[in-house]
């Protein structure tokens, strides 16, 4: 029987960051969290530093990140670029080379319906950013992961995997019309699958791994998504600032963290893994097997999970096609 069904954690979705971490000791552990200042990483980096743990944020700019981080007392930040496999290796090796185990990753970094543009490599920039940067970090930190016998990472989807599939043919939109919300669709159903993948490869290492959705939160990644779109659709009020209503989704930044600190942390997943979570709460599988094209609609209450994206056949055959596409 599938594992992908709520185990009745006690937190709901009204749940904040602090609340999942009382009582949770992170004294001794280190902790990396991309993206981790600001937004849902920030929020992150926040209950992390206060249950005691060493927190490490790589940015690709150092400064903006120095500054945003400077209320929070003890957090180191690191250079690297998502889009830039060099970037990525020099970091991972940095790390490496002090020895440290890794106890918590945090793939929080990501952008959102960007306009179409391509790294160095032709790469799609949302899938490179998204999925790509973040595989080929967490696979260059395997050794330190390991050497915790005890890690946890956590992949920051999103309900906007419902979107699209991963189109294993064209990744890249190469051969097909590109459209922003379905390669943000594709990015998402990614860090499912990497979630699955990487848990079935490494659970024996004592690394276990989660996808989660933490709501819909207007952080600077909804920049791309047009105001009057977001108001009519219910995001935002007539004057345009953002709805609280975590019976819809509509979380504080607060809130919004509080799945993927609970995926790194709850001692209620111990000795689970490779499970997509929303809602402080391991997720149901959807009803449906279609994506929805009905981008930017709101879905009051839990959603769950695309059965795509969670297929383990999907998830292997990604796995392949990722380290296919570093090698380029």
């Amino acid at each position: 029987m599938s594992r992908q069904q709520p185990i009745g954690s006690g937190f709901t979705a009204y749940s904040t960051a602090a609340e999942v971490t009382a009582g949770i000791d992170l004294t001794g552990q280190t902790a990396i969290v991309t993206g981790g200042y600001s937004g849902l990483g920030l929020e992150t980096v926040r209950a992390f530093r206060a249950a005691g743990a060493e927190v490490i944020v790589p940015a690709r700019d150092v400064a903006r990140a120095s500054r945003q981080l400077a209320e929070i007392d003890g957090v180191v930040v690191e250079e690297l670029d998502l889009l830039d496999p060099s970037s990525i290796d020099g970091f991972a090796d940095r790390f490496l080379a002090t020895g440290r185990a890794l106890q918590l990753l945090v793939n929080s970094a990501g952008i959102m319906a960007t306009p179409l543009a391509r790294d160095k490599r032709g790469f799609e920039s949302q899938f490179a950013t998204n999925h790509l940067g973040h595989f080929q970090l967490t696979t260059r930190l395997l050794p330190a992961l390991r050497a915790a016998q005890g890690a946890r990472v956590v992949a920051v989807s999103s309900r906007g995997h419902r979107y699209s599939p991963v189109v294993f043919d064209d990744p890249n939109f190469e051969d097909r019309e590109y459209a922003p919300y379905a390669a943000y669709g594709q990015s998402k159903t990614a860090n499912v699958l990497f979630a699955v993948e990487l848990d079935k490869r490494e659970q024996d290492s004592g690394i276990r791994a989660f996808a989660i959705h933490p709501g819909s939160i207007m952080t600077n990644l909804a920049q791309n998504a047009d105001r009057e779109v977001l108001r009519r659709g219910g995001f935002l009020d007539d004057d345009y600032q953002p709805i609280i209503d975590p019976s819809r989704g509509l979380k504080t930044p607060e809130q919004g963290a509080a799945t993927q600190v609970w995926c790194a942390t709850g001692p209620q997943l111990d000795g689970l893994g490779g499970l997509y979570c929303e809602d402080v709460e391991v997720a149901v599988v959807h009803s449906g097997a279609e994506p929805d094209t009905d981008v930017l609609a709101l879905t009051p209450g839990t959603f769950g999970v695309m059965p795509y994206a969670i297929d383990p056949d999907n998830a292997h055959r990604l796995w392949k096609l990722s380290e296919e596409m570093l090698r380029r």
